[in-house]
């Protein structure tokens, strides 16, 4: 099953989205009998409310949707979306001209649709799941295609997050980047096991060597011109902790620990369906961090690929050993933009909480355009900074680099400065996300998470300037 929107029908029910202080005046031109019912029913147009008016005989005459009040829906994501999971089966339609019904500006309306495509999103690789009862036929304002495209990219991280690492590890995620590759006539190469070393990628091969599946650099090319974009994805498929190994609280979430490597790869999907003038280069180190008596241990000092040595002062700060060796293969190739993309550090979620998707980058006008983007498309971001007199924090007494700096300070920030130290004077930005929604929203179950990635996409063509 792909997110769709319905086609169109006669027999669709017409759906009328009411602001809750417009709803008086909606309702002074129906029918007494609309009006009691709508009372009866305790319909007040409350933010999320659904309402199925009959007509003669029992069928439906029409559906409302409350949309609540402005103030409302500053503190909501998708709010049509809230009103469509109470719907009834059946098809509805819009009806945007209507008296006194919402007016929304076509990326309000836009993202109001997309809330409902994210909606029908089921994981059930292990279960079965009802499916949402209502479908909606895509207004003729929007883009239906782009629509659905971005929700079936939310949808592959979605499924990539939630699967466990039993049936998601370094392997299984190579499969899933070659499945998109075949979708989009992409090209892959893989780097697996001892041949990292042979290739100079030592960071990666020492992170996941303890594990049964061999570690791996996954390497996606897509487009033959336009400006270089390098997409840098951690793919740490299922963390332990290693020798530092977690307690079991805190690994019970680990099989997200490649939710960057999963945004990415949304990110990548939305990028090659709407074949922007790019040429797009993925790259995802894929390895399990996992205890056996060839694991990396605290207080080893390892070689990387672009020759800086790093002190290892805690086995479970693996994730940007492996981003490190990356990203320096992503710079060698001269890109014009690298992102990267990170399950990173549990200091961005005290920072920002679970929602936001925090960033960093050194260049202003690329910040001001995905902010500019953000919003449009709710997807929220908030710029981080790379503070350099934190740089001392990152330097140890016997290595050029630390990988946990003690003290506890400023952590989001510092593993931010340990990935610029790899890239050179590439222009680079990077993500420090969850990756995971901990509790249910409207078009957001809890589970895997999108974070950025739309906001992203949009900004693009302003960012690399991307003629059309």
């Amino acid at each position: 099953m792909a997110p769709c929107f319905a086609p169109a029908s006669d027999t669709a029910v017409s759906l009328y989205l009411i602001e809750q202080d417009q709803l008086q005046s909606w309702l002074t031109d129906q029918p007494a009998l609309v009006q009691d019912w709508v009372a009866t029913n305790g319909f007040t147009a409350g933010s999320g409310q659904a309402l199925l008016v009959p007509g003669q005989g029992g069928a439906a005459a029409f559906a409302l949707a409350g949309y609540g009040l402005a103030a409302q829906r500053l503190r909501k994501r998708f709010t049509l979306a809230a009103a469509a999971e109470k719907l009834p089966a059946g098809c509805y339609q819009l009806q945007t001209e209507a008296p006194h019904v919402a007016r929304l500006d076509p990326e309000t309306l836009a993202s109001e649709c997309l809330g409902w495509l994210l909606s029908q999103y089921r994981f059930t690789r292990y279960k079965s799941a009802t499916a949402m009862a209502a479908s909606l036929i895509a207004p003729v304002a929007v883009d239906a295609a782009a629509i659905e495209s971005l929700a079936a990219a939310e949808w592959l991280t979605r499924d990539l997050i939630n699967t466990p690492a039993a049936d998601m590890g370094p392997a299984q995620l190579e499969a899933a980047v070659e499945a998109l590759a075949d979708k989009f006539e992409a090209s892959v190469g893989v780097i697996t096991g001892a041949d990292l070393l042979e290739a100079n990628l030592p960071l990666i091969h020492t992170v996941g060597r303890a594990a049964d599946q061999a570690p791996r650099l996954i390497d996606l090319h897509w487009g033959s011109s336009g400006p270089k974009l390098t997409l840098v994805g951690k793919g740490v498929c299922f963390d332990t902790g290693g020798l530092n190994l977690k307690p079991g609280a805190s690994m019970g979430l680990m099989k997200k620990d490649m939710g960057g490597a999963a945004n990415v790869l949304g990110l990548a999907r939305m990028i090659m369906a709407a074949g922007l003038p790019l040429q797009l280069r993925v790259l995802i180190p894929a390895v399990e961090n996992s205890v056996s008596g060839n694991a990396f241990r605290p207080g080893d000092v390892l070689n990387s690929r672009k020759g800086l040595t790093v002190e290892i002062n805690n086995t479970d700060a693996e994730g940007r050993l492996v981003l490190a060796d990356a990203l320096t293969l992503a710079d060698e190739g001269a890109p014009d933009l690298v992102i990267s993309m990170a399950t990173l550090t549990g200091a961005a979620r005290v920072a920002v909480g679970p929602d936001l998707a925090p960033f960093y980058t050194d260049n202003d006008a690329d910040a001001a355009a995905l902010t500019a983007s953000a919003g449009p498309q709710a997807d929220p971001v908030w710029r981080m900074p790379f503070h350099a007199p934190y740089e001392s924090m990152i330097e140890p007494a016997i290595a050029d680099l630390d990988n946990a700096p003690a003290g506890g300070f400023a952590g989001s920030i510092t593993a931010a400065l340990f990935l610029r130290r790899f890239v050179g004077d590439c222009r680079y930005m990077h993500f420090d996300i969850y990756g995971w929604n901990p509790s249910a929203a409207p078009a957001r179950p809890k589970g895997g998470a999108l974070q950025g990635a739309r906001a992203l996409f949009a900004a693009l063509p302003a960012m690399l300037e991307l003629k059309s």
